[in-house]
């Protein structure tokens, strides 16, 4: 994927300003798809970006400062993936209880095309630290991800001791059977790709639930798939050696769904 530019607070970046997402491993971001110049779900962006905010760093995001660097790295194109890095370049590390001003970084790069086929999941007991947080601690995240494919699988799905189903790498999870979706109960990142959808399921009056989901229930449901903002729908073929059904009818439906959010200009 080429990086088409990198702004820091809405100037060009220069590599000094870059010296500290290097050398201190903190703090938080977002992905969005831009799609004919807007973004779905923004405002759910900047929702996370905000609170996310205020968690980390003690300070408040401004969310009309954030939308003007976004349309300035846009720059009028149509199609792009942007990344939103907050971090601090006045963060002390030994002082992080004092709250500091954040800088925004906006990477935007070429839309990633992106393969629709089913995955095969294998599932780790793991949770993710903060997992309400999309933070930049992402390490385990493709490390797990890795293990999975060296076992011969394409991705990996957490669950604890239990095996409470939470999330996957960088996605949530839903599961699919006649009455509508289920999503899983438990510690996970509120992805902006699963609040599209269940809003999308509600306005089409399609039934979908909470609750907690363990890997010895996977029999009851006939289908899964997962989501995330460059994503949205992309079905899961088996997890572990159950194996699901891959119903076009449902996904195509599951696409409507999603696509009943209107695009955000920025």
């Amino acid at each position: 994927m080429s990086v088409s530019r990198i702004e820091l607070n809405g100037a060009a970046a220069s590599v000094d300003d870059l010296r500290h997402l290097i050398l201190t491993n903190y703090g938080h971001f977002t992905a969005m798809r831009v799609e004919e110049g807007g973004v779905r779900g923004l405002e759910l962006h900047l929702d996370r970006l905000v609170a996310a905010t205020h968690e980390l760093f003690g300070t408040a995001l401004d969310r009309d400062t954030v939308r003007g660097h976004l349309r300035h790295a846009i720059a009028g194109e149509r199609e792009l993936s942007l990344r939103v890095n907050v971090f601090s370049r006045a963060l002390d590390r030994d002082s992080l209880a004092r709250g500091v001003a954040a800088d925004v970084l906006v990477i935007a790069s070429v839309a990633r095309s992106t393969t629709r086929a089913a995955l095969r999941l294998k599932s780790f007991d793991y949770a993710r630290d903060a997992a309400a947080l999309k933070h930049v601690g992402t390490f385990p995240l493709f490390h797990h991800r890795r293990l999975a494919q060296l076992a011969g699988f394409d991705d990996a799905l957490f669950a604890d001791e239990s095996g409470r189903i939470s999330e996957g790498s960088i996605w949530n999870i839903g599961f699919i059977d006649d009455r509508g979706v289920t999503w899983p109960q438990a510690p996970q990142l509120a992805g902006t790709g699963m609040q599209l959808l269940q809003a999308g399921l509600r306005r089409e009056g399609i039934a979908s639930a909470t609750r907690v989901i363990h890997l010895h229930e996977l029999s009851t449901f006939r289908g899964a798939f997962f989501t995330n903002a460059s994503v949205p729908v992309r079905p899961i073929a088996s997890i572990d050696e159950h194996r699901f059904d891959v119903d076009a009818a449902w996904f195509a439906k599951l696409t409507r769904c999603y696509e009943s959010n209107p695009v955000q200009l920025v």
